[in-house]
Parts: C-alpha cells; structure tokens; sequence
C-alpha cells in the first residue's frame, strides 16, 4: 500500500468532491480516483458512497477513517524523528578506543585538541579491548581508533583500506611491588628456573599482549615466569600487581604515579622497556564533514616529534610496517 493513497482518503474526507480533492493533491481526477479505488480494493470493501454529493464515508469508511489519520500522523513523526537521527549521526565524531587509552590518554589528547581549534559536533567514544574496537571499525561503527602500536606485531587494520597518524608515544615496561625492605622489586626478573616469578598476562583479545608477544619480551628479558592470572584490561593487572600477586608488563602513562610513590617498582632495568606509539586509525574511505574537520585538524600538528608531522599515505606494503600493532 501507497502512503500516498492514504493522504488521498482523507483529503476527499475533507472535501467531500473527487474533483477538488484531485485538485489539491496535483494529479488529474482520473488519476486520483483510480488511487481511492487501489485504497479500496486494498482494504477489501468500499469506503464512501457515490451516489451522492458530496461524497461520503460508509460504515466501513467511518472505522477506518481514525486508522488513516493515526497512521499517517506516526508516519510524519517517523520521518521527523529519522530525519533529526540523520542530523545528529552526521555532527557526531564516533571513536573507539582501547580501554587503557580512554582513560589515560583520550581525556588530556581531546583537551589538546580542543585548544588548537573548537571541534564541531559531538564525540561519542567507545572502550573496548582491541579485537572489538578492530571489528567496530571493520563494520563502520566508528570513525576513528586510538590504540598502542608497535612495527613488531599486525592487527586487522594493516591494509590499504585505513590509514593512520602519529599522536602520542609511550613505553612498555614490568613493574612489581617493591621488596618489604625496599631493596628492589619483589618479583625481580628474570627469576630462577626452580622459583619461576608468577605473571599477570595479557588475553589474546589485548593489543598490549599482541605487542608483548611481538616484541618477545620475555625471551628479551630472558624471564622465568609462571601465568597465573590474565586479563585484557591493563587496569585489572595493575591492581593485582598492587596487591603483590605478581609481574606484569604495563604502560609508563599508566604506572607513572605508582611508581613516583613507591607502590610499584621497575621490575626490571630499562634496556628491558618496549617504546610503543599512540596512533590514531580511520578509514581511507571519505567521512562525515565533522570527522574530516576533525582529522585534518589532528594530522596538521606535530604530537611530540618528527612521526607526528606526516599522515601515514605509504602503499599497502608500507603500511604494514607503519600500521602495526596495538594496545589492548
């Protein structure tokens, strides 16, 4: 059925006469009753009366007159309302993030942003582990991703369909809590064959374990560690470290407080510390206006050195060595 053919019903409710109810939704009268005649037909029994002037309801008119209106009416408020979805979907920046970065990076970086320029719209962001936040941007569901990186390990977003820019650096390092004399760390790499040191582990679904298990650094560190405990959130591992329950691996930007006053210390010496990048993904694809604003405003300005002046717009086999890797 026609939503057209319903407007037709109730403009001849209205006016009462073909020839004028024809007039008023521009179309020829010929045209305009062979349309109330599909209504009919549709509905399975006439719905006015024409042996009279005006023209008027029957019965079976009268009862569907109100279901006409109240159609119509959800219509109208449907398409507003769709409408009003489409306007705020295209001002709004949507971004996914790896957990650790959308609380100790994204706050601070968006601020940064901020003050270069007034960003436009609205920004919606999204904390996952990074084998979520690679599927969001697979599906289009975000614009924008900011995760670790690292040019020892891939992820999916290594292809010519995404790009990428430099916006922040920082390291990887193993942290514990510190010996009760405090004479070092309690859980002090690399640990003895018949003592292994108990480690806290980063899941597969982790861009941090990804870049872990790429950088090898346990073999580096030629550690001696039993798993014990694992989890993708690098939060979770920095508190079980608290809690004296073993090593774990963590970024600088995350551990730097703990390890200022004293709750957590290098478990190891800094030769053993990963530098990872802080980059920011998108699809190659054109965007939103919003999300292009945004991106030329970002890839214009240097995020702490050299790497941060260029976007990343090498040939697939580039970027497979400029797009690697990830945090959580």
């Amino acid at each position: 059925m026609d939503a057209a053919w319903l407007e037709d019903f109730l403009a001849l409710v209205d006016l009462g006469h073909f020839s004028r109810a024809a007039e008023q939704r521009c179309i020829t009268q010929p045209a305009f009753s062979r349309r109330v005649r599909a209504l009919e037909e549709w509905v399975g029994t006439p719905l006015f009366t024409r042996d009279v002037l005006p023209v008027t309801l029957t019965p079976a008119g009268e009862r569907f007159r109100p279901v006409a209106e109240e159609t119509l009416r959800r219509l109208y408020q449907g398409r507003e309302a769709a409408r009003e979805a489409a306007r705020i979907t295209a001002e709004t920046v949507r971004f996914a993030s790896t957990q650790t970065l959308s609380v100790s990076f994204f706050p601070n970086w968006l601020r940064t942003v901020e003050s270069f320029e007034s960003v436009q719209g609205t920004i919606q962001l999204t904390a996952a582990h990074m084998a979520a936040c690679e599927q969001m941007m697979l599906r289009g569901e975000a614009q924008f991703l900011l995760c670790h990186d690292h040019p020892a390990t891939t992820h999916m977003l290594a292809s010519g369909q995404f790009r990428s820019i430099h916006v922040g650096a920082d390291v990887l390092l193993p942290v514990s809590v510190p010996r009760p004399d405090g004479a070092g760390a309690l859980f002090a790499l690399p640990g003895e064959p018949e003592a292994p040191l108990p480690l806290l582990s980063y899941t597969q679904e982790s861009g941090l374990g990804r870049i872990l298990a790429g950088a090898r650094a346990l073999e580096r560190s030629e550690a001696v560690v039993k798993p014990v405990f694992a989890s993708h959130l690098t939060s979770v591992l920095v508190a079980m470290a608290r809690e004296a329950r073993g090593i774990a691996w963590a970024p600088l930007s995350v551990v730097a407080d703990d390890l200022e006053r004293g709750r957590l210390v290098r478990a190891a010496s800094a030769e053993n510390d990963i530098p990872i990048e802080i980059r920011l993904y998108r699809p190659r694809a054109r965007q939103s206006p919003a999300a292009e604003r945004l991106w030329a405003l970002v890839a214009g300005r240097d995020w702490d050195g050299p790497a941060g002046d260029a976007v990343e717009e090498a040939s697939p086999s580039a970027l497979a060595s400029s797009e690697r890797g990830v945090e959580e």
